[in-house]
C-alpha cells in the first residue's frame, strides 16, 4: 500500500510495548493469540523486522505459560498471579474455538524460532480433540462447549459458527502450514466436514430454484441430530474454508459446496434494504440439499423472500462474507465475484461511514440511514478492509500459495 513511514512508526510503537505495564489481572488468551500474536507474527513474516519477532516471542512466552495446568489444557482467562504461582487450571465450560485455536500462531512461532515448545503445546491440545472426535454425540464434530479440565466432550450443541468456528478452520490450515507432515490433521478435518455436510448445511427454500447453501447448527437429543436452520454472518467463513479445503485435498465437491455457501451469503446481503446481511436469521430449509418447491406461505411477509425471522438485525462490520468471496475469487477468477464484492463494499460504506471512521449499525432490515453503535471492532481493519483490498489486488499479493491466513486474516508465511 506504500505506507512505509506509517509502518516504521508502527514498528517503533510495537517495540516499545511493555506487556507487564497493565492494571489488568488477567487476559483473554484466545483473543490475544489470534489478534496480537498473530498480528506480530504476520508483520514479521512480511517485513523481517527483528523488533516484531522479539515482541512476538515475549507475547508467545506469556501465552505459553497458560498451558502450565495439570492436564496442559489452557484456561480461557490467563490469570497473571495464578500463572506465577503455578495455580492455573483449565475451565469446566469453555468454547471449543477458544480451546482449539492456538494451532497456527504457536506452530508458526516454533517454525520461525526453531523452538518446538510452542508446537508441542498446541499439538497436545489438538490431539486431545482428535482422540474424542469419533465419540461425541455427533461423531466427527465437537460440541460447541467442552469441559477442558476433565477433557469431557459430551455437549449436545454443534455448529460451524460462533464459539466453534476457528477450531475447524485451523485443522485445515494447520495441515497446510505444516505441508501435510502430520496426517492426523487432514483426517480430522475431512471427518468433521463430512459430519457437517450431513447434519449442518441446508439449502433454503427460495423462489426461482436459487441454488445456494447456508450453514446452520444442530442439537442432538436421544442420539438424533436435529437441524436448526439459523444462519450466522460469522458462519460465512465456511464458504472459503470449503473452497480452500477442496483445492488442497483434491475434493471438487467441497469446492462446489464452498461456492454455494459463499453465494448464500451474497444472497443474504442483496436481500435486505441496506444491502447487508444481519448477524443471525432463520430460513426455511429444503428437506435435502437438492431443490425443493417454493411455498409462499412459509416465508415471512415482513422480510425478504426465504427469510422466516431475524433474531439479531445488527451488523458489526464483520468480514466473513468478504473472506469467502476473496478465497473463491482467488481460486476461480470469476469476474462476477468482483462485482459482488464491490456492491457489498458500497452498501457497507453507505451504511456505516461516520465523520471519523466506520461504525456498527443496529438494524440492517430498515431502509434509509441506519442507526449506528459507538463501536468499531479491530477486525474492521484487520479483516474486512484487508479482504476488500486483496480482492482487487493482483493474486501474487499475499498469495494463497505462500501464506496461510489466520482467523483474523493475519498472513503467516508457509515454510519452503
Amino acid at each position: 500500500m506504500g505506507l512505509k513511514q506509517e509502518f516504521r512508526e508502527a514498528v517503533e510503537a510495537a517495540a516499545g510495548i511493555d506487556w507487564a505495564a497493565t492494571s489488568d489481572t488477567s487476559c483473554n488468551m484466545f483473543e490475544i493469540n489470534i489478534r496480537q500474536l498473530g498480528g506480530l507474527l504476520a508483520a514479521f513474516d512480511l517485513s523481517q523486522e527483528p523488533a516484531l519477532l522479539a515482541k512476538a516471542i515475549e507475547l508467545g512466552d506469556m501465552l505459553y505459560a497458560g498451558f502450565d495446568t495439570p492436564n496442559h489444557m489452557p484456561p480461557f482467562w490467563l490469570d497473571f498471579e495464578k500463572a506465577k504461582t503455578g495455580q492455573l487450571v483449565a475451565d469446566q465450560h469453555q468454547s471449543s474455538a477458544a480451546l482449539g485455536s492456538f494451532a497456527l500462531e504457536f506452530t508458526r512461532l516454533s517454525q520461525i524460532t526453531g523452538d518446538p515448545k510452542y508446537y508441542d503445546a498446541i499439538r497436545r491440545v489438538t490431539l486431545t480433540f482428535i482422540e474424542h472426535q469419533a465419540s461425541t454425540q455427533l461423531p466427527g464434530m465437537w460440541p460447541t462447549f467442552v469441559n477442558a479440565r476433565y477433557q469431557s466432550f459430551v455437549g449436545d450443541m454443534f455448529t460451524l459458527g460462533a464459539q466453534a468456528d476457528s477450531l475447524y478452520e485451523y485443522l485445515l490450515k494447520l495441515h497446510y502450514l505444516l505441508g501435510g507432515l502430520e496426517p492426523a490433521y487432514e483426517k480430522a478435518y475431512r471427518d468433521s466436514m463430512a459430519s457437517a455436510i450431513k447434519h449442518l448445511l441446508f439449502r433454503p427454500m427460495l423462489p426461482n430454484d436459487t441454488d445456494i447453501l447456508v450453514a446452520g447448527s444442530a442439537i442432538v437429543i436421544a442420539g438424533t441430530a436435529t437441524l436448526s436452520p439459523e444462519g450466522q454472518h460469522l458462519s460465512c467463513y465456511t464458504g472459503g474454508m470449503f473452497v480452500l479445503g477442496g483445492k488442497l485435498l483434491s475434493l471438487p465437491e467441497h469446492v462446489d459446496i464452498g461456492a454455494k455457501l459463499t453465494q448464500g451469503c451474497i444472497y443474504a446481503y442483496n436481500a435486505f434494504p441496506t444491502g447487508i446481511m444481519p448477524e443471525t436469521f432463520r430460513m426455511r430449509p429444503c428437506p435435502l440439499l437438492q431443490e425443493c418447491a417454493w411455498d409462499e406461505t412459509m416465508s415471512s411477509r415482513s422480510l425478504p423472500e426465504g427469510f422466516v425471522s431475524v433474531s439479531d438485525r445488527s451488523y458489526s462490520l464483520r468480514p466473513e462474507a468478504l473472506e469467502s468471496v476473496f478465497i473463491l475469487y482467488r481460486t476461480t477468477g470469476d469476474p462476477k465475484l468482483l462485482d459482488a464484492a464491490w456492491t457489498m463494499f458500497e452498501s457497507i460504506q453507505a451504511a456505516t461511514e461516520t465523520e471519523y471512521a466506520n461504525a456498527a449499525i443496529i438494524d440492517v432490515t430498515v431502509a434509509g440511514k441506519p442507526l449506528k453503535k459507538d463501536s468499531m471492532e479491530s477486525f474492521w481493519l484487520a479483516e474486512t478492509l484487508k479482504y476488500l483490498y486483496l480482492i482487487f489486488s493482483p493474486p501474487d499479493l499475499v498469495s494463497l500459495d505462500e501464506y496461510v491466513l489466520n482467523t483474523e486474516a493475519h498472513p503467516l508465511k508457509r515454510p519452503r
